[in-house]
């Protein structure tokens, strides 16, 4: 069963031998992946570096101008909000090699030539770090809004001990829900609590009693 991409995820094929490069862009093409190619690793190392660059880099290991190793090093010292999913591809297979690229902070390590089955499981297990990330990211910022939130609500507000509303960093007095929904977006559904409904209850039927004997008619003398 094909897994469906990322929305606007974008791979980015560093290879500098043409028919290679054009291969692996078919392939991932052909699998709903957003490609963009790049045949040295100056050009690599820029179109990564751009702000909404590609989130998962497959990269040759001996790239000219730049290797993919150095780029990987590079991005990873320079970017730090984020995240990019290097992927080394390389003839060579040694230990050694192997950590040579994750120190330089390689993610995975493919060997060529590429099976295509091999390289699409890598890049899916690429795809879940990515979405990972993003989904831990959007809860931080959602955690980050709402200890704002908080902390804004602990504050001293100076409320009207009449009217009850409450005095914004404007100086506009608002209604104290209205002031709530303004910094956190909770809405209020108004009722009447039990204590209320019983008070206003009694009021009405002191109220009904009093009308009653003020309409009364009197007995003559």
């Amino acid at each position: 069963m094909r897994r469906k991409p990322i929305e606007n995820l974008r791979v980015l094929v560093a290879e500098d031998h043409g028919a290679t490069r054009d291969t692996l862009a078919f392939l991932l093409k052909r699998h709903g992946f957003d490609v963009t190619l790049a045949g040295d690793g100056l050009t690599a190392h820029e179109i990564l570096s751009e702000p909404d660059g590609p989130s998962i880099a497959l990269l040759d290991w001996m790239l000219p101008g730049m290797t993919g190793i150095d780029v990987c090093r590079k991005l990873n010292h320079e970017l730090s909000g984020r995240l990019i999913y290097f992927i080394i591809i390389t003839a060579r297979d040694s230990t050694e090699d192997l950590e040579q690229a994750f120190e330089a902070g390689a993610d995975d390590f493919i060997r060529k030539p590429c099976d295509a089955t091999e390289l699409l499981a890598r890049l899916r297990s690429g795809q879940r770090v990515i979405e990972l990330e993003q989904r831990l990211s959007a809860r931080v910022k959602e955690c980050e809004l709402a200890l704002d939130n908080v902390q804004q609500l602990q504050k001293l507000l100076p409320i009207c001990m009449y009217c009850k509303k409450v005095r914004d960093d404007s100086q506009y007095w608002q209604e104290i829900d209205q002031y709530i929904h303004v910094h956190t977006g909770t809405d209020f559904s108004h009722g009447i609590c039990p204590a209320c409904m019983t008070e206003l209850e009694v009021g009405r039927a002191h109220g009904a009693g009093t009308e009653a004997s003020r309409t009364a008619p009197t007995r003559g003398t």
